[in-house]
């Protein structure tokens, strides 16, 4: 009779970790951060239809990175947990901090009872009356929850990005200029990925000027008039005088 093969708690518990870890940074990086007005999420996305941001409730917006699948789950799973919670009780009590304190939980649960921990990193935000009531609640694959205070970072490659947003991030920036600074951010996350800047950009917000649904998309003419212009070339790129198309008249 052979006996089964026994690896402990901990050596379960890292090859777990280990697994999730692989699989979101397989992905490309999400950006959350707060400006002047609200909430900003900048990711770049070449779907036109797998989304990485969406609305959960009137003021609460979610974002996720890794397997599409299961962080598709986990939306519409807060959607309806919000949803219930509002109608049971009163809109106002359905709040970003509940219901990232509910994936905490089912994430943990997952990641301690299943053979395989979800691939997933979320950030459930939440714009508030005023600046100081915005909030960013970002969730690891195995439930760890952390309340960022000026931005957050997720999937792909972090660190340049995250060291990037630490030299330029403004608190209170007006939207526009937010955006640069999420651009920017990204772009050596992309190098790294062989692109020379992101292709295609997914753009959201949680806009406190709006009347109770906050959450907006930008896209098109709107997001191409916030973009920064692209850098003027270099002295050395440019041609010398005389040179161009030698093919004559």
């Amino acid at each position: 009779m052979t006996m089964p093969l026994y690896a402990s708690p901990e050596q379960l518990m890292r090859e777990r970790s280990e697994l999730a870890r692989k699989g979101i940074a397989r992905g490309r990086s999400v950006v959350g951060l707060k400006y002047a007005n609200g909430i900003l999420f900048v990711a770049e996305n070449p779907s036109t239809t797998l989304r990485k941001f969406s609305e959960i409730y009137d003021r609460i917006g979610f974002a996720g990175v890794g397997r599409y699948s299961e962080y598709e789950a986990l939306r519409v799973a807060g959607i309806r947990h919000a949803d219930l919670k509002g109608y049971q009780y009163d809109r106002r009590d359905v709040s970003a901090r509940a219901l990232a304190n509910s994936y905490a939980a089912t994430l943990g649960s997952i990641f301690t009872e299943q053979l395989k921990p979800y691939e997933v990193e979320i950030c459930v935000a939440e714009v508030g009356a005023t600046p100081a009531e915005d909030q960013l609640f970002r969730l690891t694959y195995d439930g760890s929850i952390f309340d960022e205070p000026q931005f957050v970072v997720m999937g792909g490659q972090t660190e340049p990005v995250v060291n990037k947003l630490k030299e330029t991030f403004v608190e209170g920036a007006e939207l526009q200029e937010a955006l640069r600074f999420a651009v920017e951010a990204l772009r050596p996350a992309t190098q790294n990925n062989g692109d020379s800047e992101p292709v295609k950009l997914e753009v959201a917000v949680l806009d406190r000027g709006r009347l109770r649904r906050t959450f907006r998309r930008i896209n098109g003419a709107a997001l191409e008039a916030l973009l920064p212009a692209a850098p003027e070339p270099e002295e050395g790129d440019k041609p010398a005088e005389g040179e161009g198309d030698s093919s004559g008249s």
